[in-house]
Order: structure tokens, then sequence, then C-alpha cells
């Protein structure tokens, strides 16, 4: 098992910027990919961005590509958002994803894909 818990939600204003840290404990040996997803009120879970599990390669859903960075820190089972250039419409619940890969390059990004889920820390950009 794995768990993951995420780090860094707030109240923002738009325009700001914002970064979130998700922390991975447990059977971390293994390679792990990673994903950001996030929730708004009323709405399916969406994906935001993902990074293969050698780090190397990442991908960004359209609405937040440009904007967002993924990144993470496999020596210290870390993965992070940044998030500049808030928008009213990123708020959210946003959760940190994890699932045990053999492919290092791949990158998942559909919810189905992820083993392991952390609790969902909120983000909120006001107008």
């Amino acid at each position: 098992q794995v768990q993951l818990v995420e780090i860094g939600g707030g109240l923002v204003q738009a325009g700001d910027s914002l970064r979130l840290s998700c922390a991975a404990s447990g059977r971390t040996g293994f390679m792990y990919a990673k994903a950001w997803f996030r929730q708004a009120p009323g709405k399916e879970r969406e994906f935001v961005a993902a990074i293969s599990g050698n780090g190397a390669g990442t991908d960004y859903g359209d609405s937040v590509n440009g904007r967002f960075t993924i990144s993470g820190d496999n020596a210290k089972n870390m993965v992070y958002l940044q998030m500049n250039s808030l928008k009213p419409e990123d708020t959210g619940v946003y959760y940190c994803a994890a699932t045990s890969t053999r492919f290092a390059a791949y990158i998942y990004t559909r919810s189905e894909s992820y083993d392991y889920w952390g609790q969902g820390t909120q983000v909120t950009v006001s107008s």
C-alpha cells in the first residue's frame, strides 16, 4: 500500500500562484507514475497533470497547459504542482494519485489508471 498526503491548498486571488506538494509513504521501493486531478463542485473529476515514473515525461490538461507545472523527486517520494496565473475556474479539490508501473517513460492521464489517491486539498481562487 501507498499513502499519499497533499499539502499546500488554500484561498488565493486570481493571478496568484500556489504550489501543491504530495508526500508518498508506504511501499515506495517501486517506480510510480503520478498525477494531479481536481474536482469542482457538481463536476466530474478532471485530469490536471501527470508525470512518468522516471520523471522524464509530463502531460497536462488543456485548461492548465502553460500555467501549471508538475515535477517530482523520486528520492524524496514527492510530487509537486506549481500553479501560476490562477483563475477562479481552477477552484476545486486537488487530488494526488499514483500507480506502480514497469514502463518508466509512460504517462498515465486517465483516473482509472491510478491505484492510490490522497485525501485531497482545497484550492479556492477568488476573482
